[in-house]
């Protein structure tokens, strides 16, 4: 066992390394093989072990920027998202006794993910297998079965490629034939990717202000903050006037442009003010807004039009638990490390339709939300044409969190075939195509102005449109076959001994 734990721990630190895009992700199935390796033969008693040493590698590494906010935070968000490995472990242990196993396990793994994205607390969705494939053969499925699906995929190639191991060198060249069928179905669509006519464009500018200091604490000088972002949009202002470059359509500012109240705090007010009067267009602008009791606080995306001031609003919908807002503040919870320093909760939002700007049709998220799928696709189906992404990640400027975030970004890009404004305080920004190209980026740390045309989209793709119900369905066939391999499990387990099971049967056979 203890060899089993160690094994499924090492691959569980090679899945981390593959959320970057590229090449890598030719070791995620491979990760997801060893998993089902190290679970294989064990009891469902028993195979929680390897489980749970996989997910402390998976989750410790994926989440190592974490250790930005502290130790504790890391230690405790990696330990909790760990735990549902465990219990895919015993899962699986189950699953690999019914016919076409790979399909089972595949689709447990989806229910895995889907289950951990959205609970506790909404849930934590870093780690889908899905975020992975950017850059790959794979990424453009994204348009046609979403996130979910293209996490079906990949957890496939892994449970297949792991199935194909089993069957021993005899079957090597079945087995091969059969994994490179799953491959070849797998990267289909990036023969044949999503395409639909642009609805229009519009001129979009994206401002990253920069942080002082260091970079990494955004309270530092929070008004210098607002400052960088008011002179940058002033700048672009004076260049449009000096023909440099074309006036924009509007302007995006970031999660945290604004620590204070906009409305009652009078130097942010005037600000913003001289920001949207030279520019003359509207600026949607990250802002920390009072709530109506003071011990809450809501962080929200403000239409701000010339002349006339706020005339719309997103609120972010996926505060982070014990980041934004403190459950059970009552408790030790309230006083326990860093948490003491959250003075205020966060509140939830829970727009479903898209902010009208410049007359364009925006689908706005800020920070995290980009992870999860209930707001984009609300959106979207309420008629959103393109996408923006305000974000603050200054605390986790030296981390790989910038970069996971934006490949995430991106693949979101592809699944709703919507163009993607990124406005950062300080990185990563950047202007992002429908499918999924990057189309510029800022140099982190800079006081930059990104600015394109881009195309405004109105077909809904499948994979929006039937994306979560993907996920869904997973969570309930994999409950279903819990039940049957159960009852088959508890039948064969007088005459059995699984830990010694060494015969492997056809991928349509009986386990």
């Amino acid at each position: 066992m203890i060899r089993r734990a160690l094994a499924a721990f090492v691959f569980g630190v090679v899945g981390a390394q593959t959320f970057g895009g590229g090449l890598a992700f030719l070791l995620l199935p491979l990760a997801v093989a060893g998993f089902v390796w190290c679970v294989r033969g064990l009891s469902p008693r028993s195979a929680w072990i390897p489980g749970w040493a996989f997910g402390i590698g998976f989750q410790f590494a994926l989440l190592w920027w974490m250790r930005a906010v502290g130790p504790d935070a890391w230690a405790a968000l990696a330990g909790v998202e760990s735990l549902f490995y465990a219990v895919l472990g015993s899962a699986t242990a189950v699953l690999v006794r019914l016919r076409a196993w790979p399909v089972w396990v595949a689709l447990a793994w989806l229910a895995m993910d889907a289950w951990r994205s959205s609970w506790p607390f909404s849930g934590m969705p870093w780690g889908r297998l899905g975020w992975a494939v950017i850059d790959t053969p794979l990424a453009p499925a994204a348009a046609y079965v979403g996130v979910n699906g293209v996490t079906l995929l990949v957890a496939l190639l892994g449970t297949t490629l792991a199935w194909c191991v089993l069957r021993g060198p005899r079957r090597v060249w079945s087995s091969t034939a059969w994994l490179a069928v799953v491959a070849a179905a797998s990267c289909l669509p990036a023969l044949m990717p999503y395409a639909a006519a642009a609805d229009g464009e519009a001129r979009v500018a994206v401002v990253q202000g920069n942080v002082p200091g260091d970079g990494t604490d955004i309270l530092l000088d929070y008004r210098q903050v607002t400052r960088n972002h008011r002179d940058a949009t002033v700048q672009l202002a004076e260049d449009v006037r000096a023909g440099k470059t074309e006036a924009p359509d509007f302007v995006v500012w970031p999660e945290n442009s604004t620590a204070v109240d906009p409305f009652n705090d009078a130097e942010t007010h005037a600000d913003i003010v001289a920001a949207s009067d030279a520019i003359g267009v509207p600026i949607l602008v990250g802002a920390m807004v009072d709530a109506p009791d003071p011990a809450d606080v809501l962080n929200q995306g403000l239409v701000w039009e010339p002349g006339v001031g706020a005339i719309d609003r997103y609120t972010k919908r996926h505060p982070v638990p014990f980041g934004e807002y403190i459950p059970w503040r009552g408790t030790v919870f309230g006083t326990f490390g860093k948490l003491r320093l959250i003075s205020r909760d966060m509140l939830s939002g829970d727009r479903r339709d898209p902010l009208t700007i410049a007359g364009v049709k925006v689908a706005d998220s800020i920070c995290f939300d980009i992870g999860y799928d209930d707001g984009i696709r609300d959106q979207v189906l309420a008629g959103a044409q393109m996408m923006t992404v305000q974000t603050s990640n200054a605390m986790f400027i030296y981390t790989h969190q910038i970069d996971q975030q934006f490949a995430m970004t991106r693949l979101r890009a592809i699944e709703s075939h919507r163009a993607v404004a990124v406005a950062a305080t300080n990185g990563l920004t950047g202007l992002i195509g429908p499918d999924g190209q990057v189309l510029d980026v800022a140099t982190p740390r800079t006081k930059t102005v990104l600015e394109q045309e881009l195309p405004l989209g109105a077909t809904i793709t499948p994979g929006i449109r039937y994306g979560t119900w993907i996920g869904r369905a997973a969570q309930l066939l994999t409950l279903l076959a819990l039940a049957v391999g159960l009852v088959t499990y508890r039948r064969k387990a007088g005459p059995r001994t699984p830990e010694t099971t060494t015969t492997e049967p056809a991928l349509a056979g009986s386990a």
